[in-house]
This record gives C-alpha cells, sequence and structure tokens, in this order.
C-alpha cells in the first residue's frame, strides 16, 4: 500500500528482533524493573524515554519480557497514567514548532504544506482516542493553545 501524501511505497524503519527468552546477563527480577518504571515515571518520564533508560543506563534490553506487561500498562497499573497520550504530543510539539518556524519565514510554502499535514495527523489521532476513550469527549485541539500542552 502507498503512503498517505508522498503517493512512494516503502516499509518502515528498523524493528526490533524477535527474541522469546529474556537474556542470561540480566539480572534484575520484575519487580525490581516495576519498581524502576514507576520511579522514572514520578520523575516525568514518558514511557519510551523510560524504556530508553531502562536499555541504557540499566542493560535491561527489554521490559515487557521480564514483566510480561508494557511499561504504559505498568505505569497505569500504578495510577501513573498521561492525560495526554505520548504520539500525540510529540505531534502536538512538532506542530508549535512549525508554527514558530512560520511566523519567522511567511512564506515558507512547504512549511505550510507540513503544518497541514501534522494537523491532520493530529484530529485524526485525535478522534481515535475519543473514540477508544483515551481522551475525554469534551477535549479539543486548539492550535493558539497549543504550546501550554507541550509544557
Amino acid at each position: 500500500m502507498a503512503r498517505m501524501y508522498s503517493r512512494r511505497r516503502g516499509k518502515a524503519g528498523s524493528k526490533k528482533p524477535i527474541k522469546k527468552a529474556i537474556p542470561l546477563w540480566v539480572r534484575y527480577k520484575p519487580k525490581e524493573v516495576e519498581m524502576l518504571i514507576v520511579k522514572l515515571a514520578k520523575e516525568g518520564n514518558t514511557s519510551s524515554k523510560i524504556g530508553a533508560i531502562l536499555r541504557d543506563t540499566y542493560g535491561i534490553p527489554d521490559a515487557r519480557l521480564l514483566c510480561k506487561k508494557k511499561i504504559y500498562k505498568i505505569m497505569e497499573e500504578k495510577g501513573i497514567k498521561q492525560e495526554i497520550p505520548e504520539d500525540l504530543i510529540a505531534l502536538i510539539k512538532r506542530a508549535v514548532s512549525i508554527r514558530k518556524h512560520l511566523e519567522e519565514n511567511k512564506k515558507d510554502e512547504v512549511a505550510h504544506r507540513g503544518l497541514t499535514l501534522t494537523e491532520s495527523k493530529i484530529k485524526r489521532l485525535v478522534k481515535y482516542y475519543k473514540k477508544s476513550g483515551k481522551l475525554a469527549s469534551e477535549w479539543k485541539y486548539e492550535p493558539e493553545r497549543a504550546e501550554f500542552f507541550v509544557e
């Protein structure tokens, strides 16, 4: 199937190798990993950043293999849930940075198209998250107030 906006085909980037077994050199127990995840989440890290910290600092290649559940689910069980999903926040950050660029460079039509595409993705994601119950039904994306979500 072709891409949505570029009319090109192609596969997504890299994928993690499929491994069902926990590596022998991992010295952490599942309860310890859950405690690390809770500690890092209380510091304000997102679930993807927690995964990167666990990989780089603690040598845990995949928390999902150890704990049998995703980092996001562990955070949700412990009551540390983000009110706006992480991928939506990333898109809002991108839209805010494009808007700042367009304030300085008003004739940049390529950036204007990029902003249109990004905001279309945001609207589609918001519609999906409202339908699935991850966002409140009255939540609305407003480009003028988007900078407050980024902080």
